[in-house]
């Protein structure tokens, strides 16, 4: 990786699919690109690539054309009733993409079972050299960094990390200095995008404003400055901010270049470090 990686999210330009994804982050400046192969919710979006041998192949033609890379592969959700082994067809899927880690969201609140299964996630991923990372959000079952650290204290695979995501850290009230505590082998890449500095009222209105309208880096009050100062200014990154009302009326690749924009301006003037 470049000494700064900066990727796309799959929810910045969900009507992309996986190939046009690639094309647009090669047009606009990226080095990665993030996949969705699973839904986040019931009704959300994926591409089906662990299904879908011609849209792999596509896609991977695509990834040597440009140069791009992979960053992540998203979203595993770890419930009640989940078997690890059903996911390994992503898994391999994002191997053969060259994918380098994979989400994963945790809603099971008996911590002996999801711990276990999260364990057991790291476990098939690793013949792949994949990291499987929990990204804590305050409405599910690892809602705050010091939750999150605890999963991965008691997995303890050497491939399990903590993504850090710059709205979560502050709607889950997470002391930012904590971030500067955690271990670098637990940070594999981190999340951002901007966010009004006043909290939602509500979960809903914090889950709507998570999924569909975030800012970009510079727009909103969240103090990325000190985050970007806790964490290392190598780590990789990757731009999470959908636009759904801008989506009306802006094209994808000009949101992707604008959040490019945002998120260099952000690194240069308040200290984390160029792409």
């Amino acid at each position: 990786m470049t000494p700064r990686a900066i990727a796309i999210a799959p929810i910045t330009t969900p009507e992309l699919a996986p190939p046009d994804m690639v094309t647009v982050a090669a047009r606009t400046g990226y080095s990665h690109v993030g996949l969705r192969m699973l839904p986040s919710t019931p009704d959300g979006f994926a591409w089906p690539l662990c299904d879908d041998p011609a849209l792999l192949r596509e896609t991977q033609a695509r990834l040597r054309d440009t140069g791009v890379g992979v960053l992540d592969i998203d979203i595993i959700r770890l419930r009640e009733d989940t078997d690890p082994a059903a996911f390994r067809p992503m898994l391999e899927a994002g191997a053969g993409l060259g994918a380098v880690g994979v989400l994963v969201a945790a809603d099971d609140a008996d911590f002996g079972r999801l711990a276990a299964n999260f364990a057991a996630l790291c476990a098939l991923a690793a013949p792949s050299g994949l990291s499987i990372n929990i990204e804590f959000m305050p409405w599910t079952a690892v809602p705050d960094l010091a939750a999150a650290v605890r999963l991965l204290r008691a997995v303890d695979q050497p491939n399990a990390g903590i993504l850090v995501d710059t709205l979560h850290v502050d709607r889950s009230d997470t002391p930012i200095a904590d971030l500067a505590s955690l271990p670098l082998a637990w940070l594999h890449y981190m999340q951002i995008c901007d966010a009004p500095a006043e909290k939602p009222a509500s979960v809903e209105a914090m889950i709507h404003c998570a999924r569909a309208e975030r800012l970009f880096p510079g727009e909103g009050g969240l103090d990325l400055r000190a985050m970007l100062d806790a964490l290392p200014r190598d780590l990789p990154i990757s731009v999470e901010v959908p636009r759904e009302t801008m989506a009306r009326t802006v094209g994808a690749e000009q949101r992707a270049a604008m959040a490019l924009k945002a998120t260099l301006n952000s690194l240069s003037t308040l200290g984390g470090g160029e792409g």
